[in-house]
């Protein structure tokens, strides 16, 4: 262990790696959603087109309320202002504005575009290629170690069987969680987001349940 980072310099590498990402590209960083848009370029491609019609919120706005109206038609001898019981108007349309200017603009509730998030795939993986070869330690290997042998299995097929069984429960975990351990635990921990410090902690308090069964019962 000793060839590896101390911790609070991988600490402060995850928290620059993290801060950058959010600053470059105002979103917030996942690998799990960055890997499934990849993977489904096609359509995310379709629907970036589709957004860059739309870049401005007034834009996208007023296209909405010119759909309304044709659909529905624009009579004008119904009110649009609903009366209270007393007879008095209500202030719908300050409340409106109110609530349209505390609103995040949509455009910044976009998910980042898909050629950043594959540069952010293509970077960990480069990321990780250097760091192996400039230490000495990057060699190929078919197996998980010696430790995957011993604690779960030794023979080849059931080591593929619980590796996909695994990969299966990782990405609906992650689907369900709404994102996985980066963009929870880095970046929605960071931003102090409440689902994401609830996950965080399952992600993790699960991990040491699992390692306290290996380790010490099985």
């Amino acid at each position: 262990m000793s060839t590896y980072w101390p911790w609070w310099a991988g600490a402060i590498g995850l928290a620059l790696v993290t801060i950058n990402h959010t600053l470059i590209t105002d979103r917030s960083l996942g690998v799990s959603a960055a890997w499934d848009r990849v993977t489904h370029w096609r359509r995310e491609r379709q629907l970036e087109r589709m957004d860059d019609e739309f870049t401005d919120d007034q834009a996208l706005a007023e296209a909405l309320a010119a759909a309304t109206a044709e659909h529905f038609g624009t009579g004008t001898d119904a009110s649009t202002v609903p009366q209270d019981p007393y007879g008095k108007s209500q202030p719908l349309e300050a409340d409106a504005e109110s609530a349209a200017s505390e609103r995040p603009p949509a455009t910044s509730l976009r998910p980042a575009p898909l050629v950043t998030q594959a540069a952010l795939l293509i970077s960990i993986f480069l990321g990780g290629f250097i760091a192996a070869v400039t230490s000495g330690r990057f060699h190929l290997r078919y197996d998980m170690g010696p430790a995957f042998r011993h604690l779960v299995t030794a023979d080849s097929i059931a080591m593929i069987a619980v590796l996909f069984v695994g990969g299966v429960l990782v990405g609906f975990g992650t689907r369900l969680a709404g994102g996985c351990s980066s963009g929870h635990g880095l970046s929605g921990c960071g931003r102090l987001r409440p689902v994401s410090i609830v996950a965080t902690a399952v992600f993790f308090g699960t991990a040491v349940a699992m390692s306290f069964l290996l380790w010490k019962v099985i």
